[in-house]
């Protein structure tokens, strides 16, 4: 557990937060992050390490380095040893520098994690770390539901004072939100049996060309040609017959953050015309995952494939 010693205080008008002491008291937090050191250790069993406590295991970027080479199958250039605290934050920036690539860099600031956060051992940023690796990477694993905790934040005055103020951190939400692959669905077998699979792509591939052609557009690859929520929204307006005004969205949109708004804002059209809140999550169409575009697109088959 941490506290704040003097000599930890920030530099004058800089910010440093801990978690709440009571907080700690909370069963819902302990278990996340026994379930994320759990996870951890699974993933690295072959590499024999073992990680008992994520602040003293986590900070110099070893082992986030070893987590982030295994899940996305790719080596990256680093020192294996660093024991100077510069190699220690140098090996920090290239971890998290691909981790944001991964994740979509614009997506996640540095409001939730940077180099100087996790070297300095801040466990709500590498609990905010670990838990987007765990969404991304469809970890086998459930973390706790709804987990909000208090953290304080001290800011240091110009007069040298330091103020404190404690405020709520969103940990986690609901677990449909979370998107993990814990409790299998139809879609999850289908990916089992490819020429089921096939069957369903081609049925949604000739229903929403039946609508899009109506504008002269025409898709052949579903998790490509939906991934920027342009065509999910076109679609959707073709449906129901409105027309959605072209700066509500990006019609070219140009980077992840772009496109997670996209799909964010159909979703969102969704259920405003009372579709049921679809179990993917925007990140994962707009990262071209086929499973989550199906989920989609089967919502909007089911309700309108008797359309003409």
């Amino acid at each position: 557990m941490a506290y704040m010693q003097p000599s930890n205080f920030p530099q004058e008008n800089e910010e440093m937060s801990i978690i709440q002491p009571d907080s700690y008291k909370d069963s819902k937090l302990r278990a996340l992050i026994n379930v994320l050191i759990d996870w951890i250790n699974d993933e690295l069993a072959n590499q024999r390490i073992i990680v008992k406590d994520l602040e003293a295991d986590l900070y110099d970027g070893q082992v986030l380095q070893k987590l982030l080479e295994k899940l996305a199958g790719q080596k990256l250039d680093v020192p294996e040893v660093t024991q100077s605290e510069e190699g220690q934050r140098q090996k920090l920036r290239v971890v998290l520098g691909t981790a944001n690539v991964i994740l979509g860099k614009s997506r996640w600031s540095e409001d939730k994690w940077s180099v100087e956060k996790i070297h300095s051992k801040n466990l709500v940023a590498m609990l905010h770390l670990l838990i987007a690796l765990a969404r991304h990477f469809r970890a086998p694993i459930r973390l706790p539901e709804n987990l909000t905790i208090n953290i304080i934040v001290a800011k240091k005055q110009g007069d040298g004072t330091i103020k404190h103020k404690t405020v709520p951190e969103e940990l986690t939400s609901c677990y449909d939100d979370v998107g993990m692959r814990c409790q299998r669905d139809a879609f999850d077998d289908l990916f089992d049996a490819p020429d089921k699979l096939h069957v369903v792509k081609s049925s949604l591939v000739t229903f929403v060309n039946k609508h899009l052609n109506k504008l002269n557009f025409e898709v052949n690859e579903l998790d490509s040609q939906f991934h920027d929520g342009v065509y999910l929204i076109v679609l959707l307006g073709l449906l129901e017959g409105f027309y959605v005004p072209l700066y509500d969205y990006h019609v070219t949109p140009h980077d992840f953050e772009q496109k997670v708004h996209n799909v964010s804002f159909f979703f969102q059209l969704m259920l405003d015309i009372g579709l049921p809140k679809s179990k993917a999550r925007p990140e994962d169409v707009v990262n071209k995952d086929l499973k989550s575009t199906l989920r989609v697109l089967y919502n909007l088959f089911m309700k309108y494939r008797n359309l003409n």
